[in-house]
């Protein structure tokens, strides 16, 4: 329910500050720029779901000779103490528990190509379970707000626009989009525990988090202590070895059990065609939603709006100029990603202005997107709380970005 309200509001405002503007300030293109939008955001919607669909198929195909070759339920049982705290509705060893962790695995790595496939097949796991299937499930939403969240260790493309826009350092975003994600998925695993009253105060949970944050900063550590060109190498190897050794491991596990790996992959990959089909109207829904929003001026007046109230707090607003890279991010990554580019692109790169905003895209994922594919590839039309509290996790990383870049930056 809360995704339709949050839908017509978006056609809803868009329309009344259209309307404002062409009556009262005479702008003749307000309304062909929203039509213009909505073709061009239709448009987007198909070709994203088209370019999904091999790489889909054959990361669904490279799940199903894991799935038959034992690795998932391998995953399942590592993973089994933190899971059935954190997923206490999954049955113990379940296989889903293995897809859950491959995704998350590749999102840390900045595998974006790899993870939403993972995920889709982690949600088709979960919805198998869920007693009502119209109706996100309570792992459902805990899974989603991890995604949402965006646990990141390698922001490699970030640094890659960074240095193609000519920034003295590419990499000295690094350590502060480290720390954003970890607040954010932080914040993300509380908010979610406290609405399905998950207790974290116990020794798997507090061993989890106090393991995780010195791994965190065993890695600052390690990365502080390499240069630009190290850093890049290194993030980029690690990331694209790791990917190729699940590739290899999954084979190689099909190969032991004796299972035919090139059925299995050839299964997989027809379910990865399914699922991109099946997205294609809830793609087309939230990015034509968004696009009239963008098209109508309406966020535009949102950031001034927002400008002027700290102005009125007699709050430094330098921060202000990459809010519209915050704002975005949770409705469309590319959207974000291009207000990122902007802000380097007016601001400097290694302005505070530019700096903020790649801090921001980093720090939290595209709680929209994710929710309408996620949700949508399964059939889930009732959302419950997923949507408040991925934004409660986009909230707290887009404040701990601000405060981690005015104590790195400013």
């Amino acid at each position: 329910m809360v995704l339709n309200y949050i839908w017509i509001a978006f056609f809803v405002i868009a329309f009344v500050v259209a309307l404002v503007r062409l009556v009262f300030w005479g702008d003749l293109e307000v309304f062909p720029a929203i039509i213009n939008s909505t073709f061009d955001s239709s448009k987007t919607a198909f070709d994203i779901s088209l370019g999904l669909t091999g790489i889909l198929s054959l990361w669904l195909g490279i799940m199903k000779i894991g799935e038959q070759g034992g690795v998932i339920n391998l995953f399942s049982r590592i993973l089994g103490p933190l899971f059935s705290k954190l997923f206490p509705d999954i049955p113990k060893g379940h296989p889903v528990t293995g897809s859950i962790f491959m995704n998350l695995a590749a999102n840390m790595l900045g595998l974006d190509n790899a993870a939403t496939p993972l995920g889709l097949k982690a949600m088709e796991g979960l919805q198998e379970l869920n007693p009502r299937k119209d109706t996100a499930s309570n792992p459902m939403i805990m899974f989603l707000v991890l995604n949402t969240s965006s646990l990141t260790l390698i922001p490699i493309s970030i640094m890659v626009y960074r240095a193609q826009l000519g920034a003295a350092q590419p990499t000295d975003v690094f350590v502060p989009i480290l720390l954003a994600t970890f607040f954010s998925t932080l914040a993300g695993i509380i908010t979610v525990s406290l609405y399905q009253r998950i207790n974290l105060l116990n020794r798997t949970i507090l061993l989890f988090l106090g393991g995780t944050s010195l791994l965190i900063g065993g890695i600052i550590y390690f990365f502080t202590t390499l240069g630009r060109a190290q850093i890049d190498a290194y993030s980029t190897t690690f990331a694209n070895v790791f990917l190729f050794v699940i590739i290899i491991g999954f084979i190689l596990a099909g190969v032991r059990k004796k299972i035919n790996v090139y059925n299995a992959f050839v299964d997989g990959a027809k379910e990865g065609f399914q699922t991109a089909v099946r997205i294609i109207p809830y793609l087309v829904a939230i990015l034509v939603s968004i696009g009239v929003f963008r098209a109508s001026g309406s966020m535009d007046f949102l950031i001034q709006g927002i400008s002027s109230l700290i102005d009125w707090c007699g709050i430094d607003n330098q921060f202000v100029g990459a809010l519209p890279t915050a704002l975005m991010k949770p409705l469309s990554g590319s959207g974000a990603r291009g207000l990122m580019v902007d802000a380097m692109s007016t601001y400097g790169a290694d302005s505070f202005v530019g700096r903020l905003a790649c801090i921001f895209q980093g720090s939290t994922d595209t709680t929209f997107y994710i929710l309408a594919v996620y949700f949508g590839s399964v059939g889930i039309t009732k959302t419950r709380h997923a949507v408040p509290c991925g934004l409660l996790s986009d909230l707290a990383g887009i404040l701990a970005a601000i405060f981690i870049c005015y104590l790195f930056f400013n």
